[in-house]
């Protein structure tokens, strides 16, 4: 049973949707067009991650937004967390409001979901923003996967992520809990292969900061697969980009909201290449 609310107009649509044990969190914002799907980083919520973003997003088309499990306002359960029970998460809220495909914008732990729809549920996505993640380990910098690791309630107390989660988690008193789930995400998961990137439907945009948790050299080599870092002049410009955002870490990826807002926007509303 869903806990919808719409308070005017302008206001978003929100509520619960029971999904996989979870009553999940969602917010409709706008109208029109391919629906797009948001999906926050981890220790993130909605709000958190695109507070800033979302005004602009929803002016011109309908905007769908989720919080993962455990975070923001939806609950945790037992089970760990993982791209392909987060995405099957996301594949049931869809199919809850009988959403057929989706241009989906993910950051870090929503990047890697969007990345696992895309490549295992490719008939859900039109187009594919993967932000500030990579699609193997190697591309990720080794002293940032030991620090999520590692972290406690102490290190994070007083930032706006420890205030978010106790303000609207359903159950404020397991910050902990998600701490050690983030530090084992995605556990025994071995990275896509070469073949699984290049053969991705879905034009694909690709994001990172110039000082990010993912190597420049490994979001090059994304791109690469997804048939960009060409000579745009002599055979076309890609259907698939790179935007590298300048004086960025990966804490504060969408921090430049105009330059962020430019790049994803200018990418949505490109035409869908021809066949």
């Amino acid at each position: 049973m869903t806990d919808q609310t719409t308070h005017g107009s302008s206001a978003p649509q929100s509520g619960y949707v029971p999904v996989n044990g979870l009553q999940m969190y969602y917010e409709i914002h706008g109208s029109g067009g391919t629906p797009l799907l948001l999906l926050h980083g981890g220790l993130f919520d909605i709000d958190l991650q695109f507070g800033e973003l979302l005004p602009s997003l929803a002016a011109t088309r309908q905007v769908i937004a989720a919080d993962f499990q455990g975070h923001g306002r939806t609950n945790d359960i037992d089970r760990p967390l993982t791209c392909a029970d987060l995405a099957a998460d996301v594949v049931g809220l869809l199919a809850h409001f009988d959403v057929a495909q989706v241009d989906v914008f993910g950051f870090s732990v929503g990047g890697g979901v969007a990345l696992h729809l895309a490549i295992r549920h490719p008939e859900l996505i039109r187009k594919a923003i993967i932000s500030s993640v990579s699609f193997h380990p190697d591309g990720d910098r080794p002293e940032n996967t030991e620090a999520v690791g590692e972290m406690t309630v102490d290190m994070i107390a007083g930032t706006p992520m420890e205030r978010s989660y106790r303000a609207k988690s359903p159950h404020p008193d397991r910050l902990q809990g998600l701490l050690d789930k983030l530090g084992a995400f995605d556990h025994g998961f071995t990275g896509w292969s070469d073949d699984d990137i290049r053969g991705i439907a879905a034009p694909t945009l690709i994001t990172v900061g110039d000082c990010d948790a993912v190597r420049l050299e490994h979001a090059v080599r994304f791109l690469q697969l997804r048939g960009g870092d060409v000579n745009g002049d002599f055979v076309g410009v890609p259907a698939s980009q790179l935007a590298v955002f300048p004086g960025t870490t990966h804490f504060f990826g969408l921090a430049r909201t105009g330059l962020v807002r430019d790049v994803v926007l200018t990418f949505l509303d490109a035409p869908m290449p021809e066949a």
